[in-house]
Protein backbone atom coordinates (compact mmCIF):
# COMPACT_ATOMS: atom_id res chain seq x y z
CA UNK A 1 0.00 0.00 0.00
CA UNK A 2 2.64 2.68 0.98
CA UNK A 3 4.60 1.92 -2.75
CA UNK A 4 1.69 2.60 -4.05
CA UNK A 5 0.89 5.89 -2.31
CA UNK A 6 4.22 6.62 -3.07
CA UNK A 7 3.79 6.49 -6.79
CA UNK A 8 0.62 8.29 -6.70
CA UNK A 9 2.91 10.95 -5.02
CA UNK A 10 5.30 11.01 -7.83
CA UNK A 11 3.17 11.37 -10.46
CA UNK A 12 1.16 14.38 -8.29
CA UNK A 13 2.59 17.89 -8.52
CA UNK A 14 3.09 19.94 -5.65
CA UNK A 15 -0.29 21.78 -6.38
CA UNK A 16 -2.29 18.32 -5.90
CA UNK A 17 -0.12 17.11 -3.17
CA UNK A 18 -0.86 20.33 -1.57
CA UNK A 19 -4.52 20.03 -2.21
CA UNK A 20 -4.66 16.18 -1.12
CA UNK A 21 -3.04 17.43 2.61
CA UNK A 22 -5.15 20.67 2.98
CA UNK A 23 -8.51 17.77 2.45
CA UNK A 24 -7.18 16.57 5.62
CA UNK A 25 -7.61 13.39 7.72
CA UNK A 26 -10.62 11.60 8.24
CA UNK A 27 -12.07 11.67 11.70
CA UNK A 28 -14.28 9.00 13.51
CA UNK A 29 -16.85 11.92 14.01
CA UNK A 30 -16.89 12.10 10.03
CA UNK A 31 -15.02 15.19 9.72
CA UNK A 32 -11.91 15.10 7.44
CA UNK A 33 -9.19 17.19 9.78
CA UNK A 34 -6.25 19.40 8.61
CA UNK A 35 -4.18 21.85 9.47
CA UNK A 36 -7.11 24.54 7.48
CA UNK A 37 -9.91 22.86 8.44
CA UNK A 38 -8.71 22.90 11.94
CA UNK A 39 -8.49 26.53 12.17
CA UNK A 40 -12.02 26.72 11.76
CA UNK A 41 -12.04 25.89 15.22
CA UNK A 42 -12.05 28.92 17.22
CA UNK A 43 -10.42 26.85 20.32
CA UNK A 44 -7.89 25.57 17.74
CA UNK A 45 -7.68 29.06 16.20
CA UNK A 46 -7.28 31.03 19.50
CA UNK A 47 -4.33 28.75 20.75
CA UNK A 48 -2.59 29.21 17.20
CA UNK A 49 -2.80 33.36 17.39
CA UNK A 50 -1.96 33.39 21.23
CA UNK A 51 1.61 31.83 20.86
CA UNK A 52 2.11 32.83 17.53
CA UNK A 53 1.30 36.87 18.11
CA UNK A 54 2.90 36.29 21.35
CA UNK A 55 6.58 35.29 19.52
CA UNK A 56 6.42 37.61 16.72
CA UNK A 57 5.47 40.50 19.97
CA UNK A 58 8.68 39.49 21.61
CA UNK A 59 11.87 41.52 20.78
CA UNK A 60 14.59 39.37 19.58
CA UNK A 61 18.27 40.66 20.08
CA UNK A 62 21.31 39.27 19.29
CA UNK A 63 24.14 39.34 22.30
CA UNK A 64 27.97 38.94 22.57
CA UNK A 65 29.65 37.46 25.47
CA UNK A 66 31.99 40.50 27.35
CA UNK A 67 35.11 39.03 29.13
CA UNK A 68 33.84 40.34 32.39
CA UNK A 69 31.17 38.09 32.12
CA UNK A 70 29.01 40.58 30.69
CA UNK A 71 26.94 41.27 27.24
CA UNK A 72 26.22 43.35 24.94
CA UNK A 73 24.44 43.38 21.69
CA UNK A 74 25.84 42.44 19.18
CA UNK A 75 24.19 45.43 16.79
CA UNK A 76 27.62 45.05 14.19
CA UNK A 77 26.98 41.84 12.96
CA UNK A 78 25.04 41.18 10.00
CA UNK A 79 22.50 38.74 11.63
CA UNK A 80 21.15 41.29 14.03
CA UNK A 81 19.41 43.31 11.52
CA UNK A 82 17.85 40.02 10.15
CA UNK A 83 16.48 39.12 13.55
CA UNK A 84 15.40 42.45 14.78
CA UNK A 85 14.43 44.38 11.39
CA UNK A 86 13.27 42.44 8.57
CA UNK A 87 14.32 38.72 7.32
CA UNK A 88 14.39 39.63 3.35
CA UNK A 89 13.13 42.47 1.69
CA UNK A 90 9.24 41.96 1.91
CA UNK A 91 8.88 40.84 5.55
CA UNK A 92 9.46 42.63 9.12
CA UNK A 93 10.61 40.64 11.63
CA UNK A 94 7.46 40.06 13.48
CA UNK A 95 5.94 39.07 10.80
CA UNK A 96 8.34 36.55 9.73
CA UNK A 97 8.79 35.05 13.76
CA UNK A 98 4.28 34.85 14.05
CA UNK A 99 3.82 32.76 10.78
CA UNK A 100 7.00 30.67 11.12
CA UNK A 101 5.23 30.13 14.73
CA UNK A 102 1.94 30.10 12.92
CA UNK A 103 3.20 26.78 10.95
CA UNK A 104 5.27 25.26 14.16
CA UNK A 105 1.77 25.43 15.80
CA UNK A 106 -0.26 23.55 13.03
CA UNK A 107 2.10 21.41 11.54
CA UNK A 108 4.86 20.76 14.21
CA UNK A 109 7.59 22.32 11.73
CA UNK A 110 8.70 25.44 10.41
CA UNK A 111 11.45 26.05 7.70
CA UNK A 112 13.03 29.24 6.21
CA UNK A 113 15.70 29.09 3.30
CA UNK A 114 18.64 30.80 4.39
CA UNK A 115 20.53 33.17 1.68
CA UNK A 116 24.15 33.74 2.27
CA UNK A 117 26.90 36.14 1.12
CA UNK A 118 29.96 34.86 -0.67
CA UNK A 119 31.73 34.39 2.81
CA UNK A 120 28.96 32.54 4.06
CA UNK A 121 27.29 35.00 6.12
CA UNK A 122 22.92 34.83 6.51
CA UNK A 123 21.87 37.95 4.53
CA UNK A 124 17.97 36.65 3.95
CA UNK A 125 15.62 34.57 5.16
CA UNK A 126 12.43 33.19 3.50
CA UNK A 127 9.94 30.92 4.98
CA UNK A 128 9.11 27.48 3.39
CA UNK A 129 5.59 26.48 2.95
CA UNK A 130 5.94 23.75 5.52
CA UNK A 131 3.58 21.31 3.79
CA UNK A 132 5.90 21.49 0.12
CA UNK A 133 9.26 20.17 2.76
CA UNK A 134 10.36 16.57 3.46
CA UNK A 135 12.85 15.87 5.62
CA UNK A 136 15.01 12.80 4.79
CA UNK A 137 18.23 11.64 6.80
CA UNK A 138 21.21 11.32 4.96
CA UNK A 139 22.77 7.77 4.95
CA UNK A 140 26.18 8.48 5.52
CA UNK A 141 26.53 11.32 7.80
CA UNK A 142 22.79 10.84 9.04
CA UNK A 143 22.70 14.37 8.95
CA UNK A 144 19.05 15.72 8.03
CA UNK A 145 18.71 17.16 4.33
CA UNK A 146 15.35 18.64 3.00
CA UNK A 147 13.23 18.49 -0.18
CA UNK A 148 11.44 21.22 -1.54
CA UNK A 149 9.14 20.56 -3.80
CA UNK A 150 7.87 23.63 -5.87
CA UNK A 151 4.50 24.03 -6.83
CA UNK A 152 5.01 22.91 -10.72
CA UNK A 153 6.72 19.34 -9.29
CA UNK A 154 10.27 20.65 -9.01
CA UNK A 155 12.03 19.66 -6.56
CA UNK A 156 15.09 20.99 -4.79
CA UNK A 157 16.86 19.76 -2.36
CA UNK A 158 19.03 21.77 0.18
CA UNK A 159 21.37 20.60 3.36
CA UNK A 160 21.39 21.10 7.09
CA UNK A 161 23.16 24.91 6.62
CA UNK A 162 20.79 26.38 4.22
CA UNK A 163 17.17 25.65 6.25
CA UNK A 164 16.19 26.81 9.22
CA UNK A 165 14.25 24.29 11.24
CA UNK A 166 11.80 24.72 13.66
CA UNK A 167 10.33 21.19 15.29
CA UNK A 168 8.48 20.83 17.94
CA UNK A 169 8.25 17.13 19.90
CA UNK A 170 7.88 13.86 17.28
CA UNK A 171 8.55 10.30 17.44
CA UNK A 172 10.86 10.87 14.67
CA UNK A 173 14.79 12.50 15.36
CA UNK A 174 14.38 15.28 12.69
CA UNK A 175 10.77 15.55 12.18
CA UNK A 176 8.13 16.96 15.08
CA UNK A 177 4.61 15.74 15.03
CA UNK A 178 1.62 17.96 14.19
CA UNK A 179 -0.35 18.96 17.48
CA UNK A 180 -2.87 19.17 14.98
CA UNK A 181 -3.15 15.59 13.47
CA UNK A 182 -2.77 14.07 17.18
CA UNK A 183 -5.12 15.89 18.76
CA UNK A 184 -7.59 15.38 14.91
CA UNK A 185 -10.17 13.22 16.74
CA UNK A 186 -10.77 15.64 19.64
CA UNK A 187 -10.21 18.69 16.63
CA UNK A 188 -13.09 16.71 14.94
CA UNK A 189 -15.31 16.44 18.03
CA UNK A 190 -15.53 19.99 18.32
CA UNK A 191 -15.78 21.08 14.98
CA UNK A 192 -18.77 18.55 15.05
CA UNK A 193 -20.28 20.00 18.23
CA UNK A 194 -19.69 23.20 16.76
CA UNK A 195 -21.75 22.79 13.47
CA UNK A 196 -24.51 20.76 15.72
CA UNK A 197 -24.88 24.27 17.73
CA UNK A 198 -25.04 26.34 14.36
CA UNK A 199 -27.96 23.85 13.29
CA UNK A 200 -29.91 23.62 16.49
CA UNK A 201 -29.82 27.78 16.28
CA UNK A 202 -30.88 27.39 12.34
CA UNK A 203 -33.61 25.36 13.14
CA UNK A 204 -35.15 28.16 15.67
CA UNK A 205 -32.73 26.94 19.03
CA UNK A 206 -35.84 24.26 19.45
CA UNK A 207 -35.61 20.36 18.65
CA UNK A 208 -37.55 19.15 15.91
CA UNK A 209 -40.90 18.07 15.77
CA UNK A 210 -43.85 16.55 14.20
CA UNK A 211 -46.74 17.44 12.17
CA UNK A 212 -49.72 15.19 13.02
CA UNK A 213 -52.70 15.01 10.39
CA UNK A 214 -55.71 12.43 11.46
CA UNK A 215 -56.02 11.86 7.58
CA UNK A 216 -54.15 10.36 4.68
CA UNK A 217 -51.61 12.91 3.33
CA UNK A 218 -51.28 13.16 -0.47
CA UNK A 219 -47.65 13.99 -2.19
CA UNK A 220 -48.85 17.43 -2.90
CA UNK A 221 -50.15 18.00 0.84
CA UNK A 222 -47.10 16.79 2.39
CA UNK A 223 -44.92 19.42 0.08
CA UNK A 224 -47.32 22.08 0.88
CA UNK A 225 -47.28 21.55 5.00
CA UNK A 226 -43.74 20.86 5.09
CA UNK A 227 -42.86 24.03 3.08
CA UNK A 228 -45.40 26.23 4.91
CA UNK A 229 -44.86 25.61 8.55
CA UNK A 230 -40.48 25.49 7.56
CA UNK A 231 -40.96 28.81 5.65
CA UNK A 232 -42.76 30.50 8.76
CA UNK A 233 -41.14 28.55 11.56
CA UNK A 234 -37.93 27.72 10.31
CA UNK A 235 -34.97 29.77 11.43
CA UNK A 236 -33.60 31.64 14.23
CA UNK A 237 -35.48 34.53 13.12
CA UNK A 238 -38.86 33.21 13.13
CA UNK A 239 -38.31 31.67 16.78
CA UNK A 240 -41.27 32.19 18.99
CA UNK A 241 -44.04 33.19 16.05
CA UNK A 242 -47.32 31.85 16.53
CA UNK A 243 -48.37 28.90 14.73
CA UNK A 244 -51.43 28.86 12.89
CA UNK A 245 -52.81 25.26 11.56
CA UNK A 246 -55.70 23.90 10.23
CA UNK A 247 -57.99 20.95 8.89
CA UNK A 248 -57.25 19.50 12.33
CA UNK A 249 -53.16 19.08 11.88
CA UNK A 250 -51.46 19.36 15.22
CA UNK A 251 -47.46 19.90 16.38
CA UNK A 252 -45.79 17.89 19.19
CA UNK A 253 -42.31 19.13 19.74
CA UNK A 254 -39.83 16.08 20.66
CA UNK A 255 -37.65 16.40 23.74
CA UNK A 256 -34.31 17.22 23.69
CA UNK A 257 -31.75 14.29 24.00
CA UNK A 258 -29.08 13.61 26.41
CA UNK A 259 -26.50 14.92 23.96
CA UNK A 260 -28.45 18.40 23.59
CA UNK A 261 -28.88 18.53 27.64
CA UNK A 262 -25.29 18.28 27.63
CA UNK A 263 -24.35 20.08 24.63
CA UNK A 264 -22.48 23.04 26.88
CA UNK A 265 -20.56 20.87 28.58
CA UNK A 266 -19.52 19.04 26.25
CA UNK A 267 -18.20 21.91 24.46
CA UNK A 268 -16.32 22.79 27.16
CA UNK A 269 -13.99 19.97 27.73
CA UNK A 270 -13.57 20.02 24.04
CA UNK A 271 -11.83 23.58 24.40
CA UNK A 272 -10.18 21.96 27.60
CA UNK A 273 -8.93 19.33 24.81
CA UNK A 274 -7.55 21.72 22.56
CA UNK A 275 -6.09 23.71 25.31
CA UNK A 276 -4.08 19.79 26.29
CA UNK A 277 -2.92 19.77 22.72
CA UNK A 278 -1.19 23.16 22.43
CA UNK A 279 -0.33 23.47 26.37
CA UNK A 280 -1.67 27.14 26.05
CA UNK A 281 -3.85 27.72 29.79
CA UNK A 282 -7.82 28.01 29.72
CA UNK A 283 -7.87 31.80 30.69
CA UNK A 284 -5.49 32.47 27.28
CA UNK A 285 -8.37 31.07 25.27
CA UNK A 286 -10.92 33.44 27.06
CA UNK A 287 -12.11 30.76 29.68
CA UNK A 288 -12.09 32.86 32.54
CA UNK A 289 -14.34 30.62 35.12
CA UNK A 290 -11.62 29.95 37.22
CA UNK A 291 -9.33 32.95 37.14
CA UNK A 292 -9.47 35.38 39.87
CA UNK A 293 -7.49 38.15 41.32
CA UNK A 294 -5.15 35.89 43.24
CA UNK A 295 -4.43 33.09 40.87
CA UNK A 296 -4.55 35.48 37.80
CA UNK A 297 -0.32 36.27 38.06
CA UNK A 298 0.23 32.25 38.74
CA UNK A 299 -1.63 31.53 35.87
CA UNK A 300 0.50 34.01 33.64
CA UNK A 301 3.13 32.80 34.80
CA UNK A 302 2.58 29.12 34.47
CA UNK A 303 1.76 30.00 30.50
CA UNK A 304 5.20 31.76 30.29
CA UNK A 305 7.21 28.70 31.88
CA UNK A 306 5.35 25.96 30.52
CA UNK A 307 3.96 26.96 27.66
CA UNK A 308 6.08 30.00 26.08
CA UNK A 309 9.53 29.38 27.56
CA UNK A 310 10.11 25.65 25.70
CA UNK A 311 9.28 27.32 22.22
CA UNK A 312 11.41 30.13 22.62
CA UNK A 313 14.20 27.87 23.67
CA UNK A 314 13.72 25.64 20.31
CA UNK A 315 13.62 29.22 18.34
CA UNK A 316 17.26 30.41 20.47
CA UNK A 317 18.79 26.88 19.42
CA UNK A 318 17.72 26.61 15.70
CA UNK A 319 19.53 30.64 15.47
CA UNK A 320 22.76 29.40 17.30
CA UNK A 321 22.41 26.08 15.26
CA UNK A 322 22.24 27.19 11.82
CA UNK A 323 22.61 30.77 11.45
CA UNK A 324 25.95 31.28 13.64
CA UNK A 325 29.39 29.78 11.96
CA UNK A 326 30.57 26.89 15.10
CA UNK A 327 33.55 29.84 15.97
CA UNK A 328 30.87 31.77 16.62
CA UNK A 329 28.45 30.40 18.95
CA UNK A 330 31.04 30.52 22.19
CA UNK A 331 30.40 34.37 21.92
CA UNK A 332 27.28 35.23 20.24
CA UNK A 333 23.56 33.74 21.38
CA UNK A 334 20.10 35.37 20.34
CA UNK A 335 17.99 35.56 23.26
CA UNK A 336 13.87 36.90 23.49
CA UNK A 337 13.21 39.70 25.88
CA UNK A 338 9.95 38.14 27.66
CA UNK A 339 10.52 41.41 30.02
CA UNK A 340 7.51 43.13 27.35
CA UNK A 341 4.78 40.19 28.82
CA UNK A 342 4.92 42.33 31.97
CA UNK A 343 4.27 45.58 30.43
CA UNK A 344 0.63 45.97 30.78
CA UNK A 345 1.07 45.63 34.82
CA UNK A 346 2.74 49.52 35.03
CA UNK A 347 2.96 49.05 39.07
CA UNK A 348 4.12 45.47 38.64
CA UNK A 349 6.93 46.79 36.31
CA UNK A 350 7.97 49.84 37.96
CA UNK A 351 8.04 48.01 41.60
CA UNK A 352 10.60 45.58 40.16
CA UNK A 353 11.99 48.19 38.43
CA UNK A 354 13.16 49.79 42.24
CA UNK A 355 13.84 46.94 43.35
CA UNK A 356 16.72 45.96 41.05
CA UNK A 357 18.28 49.34 41.17
CA UNK A 358 17.53 49.01 45.32
CA UNK A 359 19.59 45.57 44.95
CA UNK A 360 22.03 47.18 42.43
CA UNK A 361 21.48 44.84 40.34
CA UNK A 362 20.63 48.01 37.36
CA UNK A 363 21.65 51.04 37.16
CA UNK A 364 18.94 53.52 36.80
CA UNK A 365 19.68 54.14 33.05
CA UNK A 366 20.25 50.57 32.37
CA UNK A 367 16.51 50.55 33.11
CA UNK A 368 15.45 53.49 31.15
CA UNK A 369 17.04 52.14 28.42
CA UNK A 370 14.37 49.50 29.01
CA UNK A 371 11.69 51.93 28.63
CA UNK A 372 13.15 53.85 25.52
CA UNK A 373 14.39 57.10 27.51
CA UNK A 374 17.84 58.59 27.23
CA UNK A 375 20.30 58.78 29.73
CA UNK A 376 20.92 61.26 32.43
CA UNK A 377 24.06 62.39 34.02
CA UNK A 378 24.81 59.91 36.97
CA UNK A 379 22.20 57.76 36.18
CA UNK A 380 25.19 54.64 34.97
CA UNK A 381 26.01 54.55 39.16
CA UNK A 382 24.87 51.04 40.70
CA UNK A 383 23.41 51.37 43.95
CA UNK A 384 24.53 49.38 46.67
CA UNK A 385 21.60 48.68 50.05
CA UNK A 386 23.42 51.07 53.45
CA UNK A 387 21.97 48.16 55.96
CA UNK A 388 24.13 45.14 54.80
CA UNK A 389 27.77 44.67 55.22
CA UNK A 390 29.81 41.43 54.62
CA UNK A 391 30.32 39.67 57.43
CA UNK A 392 33.89 39.02 58.46
CA UNK A 393 36.20 35.67 57.48
CA UNK A 394 38.19 33.97 59.72
CA UNK A 395 41.43 32.24 58.73
CA UNK A 396 39.52 29.12 58.48
CA UNK A 397 37.06 30.52 55.59
CA UNK A 398 34.02 30.63 57.80
CA UNK A 399 32.30 33.91 59.73
CA UNK A 400 33.43 34.83 63.41
CA UNK A 401 30.34 33.67 64.80
CA UNK A 402 30.98 29.90 64.23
Amino acid sequence: MFKHIGRLFERKSAVDITALLAAGTSTASGIAVSAETALRCPAVFGATKVLAETVGQLPLHLYRRLPDGGRERAEDHSLCALLTDAPNAWTTASEFRMSMQAALTLHGNAFAWIGRDGQGRPVEMIQLDSRSVSVETDAATMEPRYVVTDANGTRREYSRADVLHLRTFGAKPHVGDSPVMQGREAIGLALTLEKHGAGLFGRGARPAGVLKYPGKLTEDLFARLRRSFESMHGGSDNAGRTAILEDGVTFEPLQLSSVDAQFLEMRKFQLQEVARLFRVPLHMLNDLERVTHSNAEQMGQQFLTYCLLPILKLWQDAIRLTLLAPEERGQLYAEFLVDDLARADLAARFTAYSQAISAGVLNPNEVRAMENRGPYSGGEVYMRPVNTAPAPTNSNGGTDED
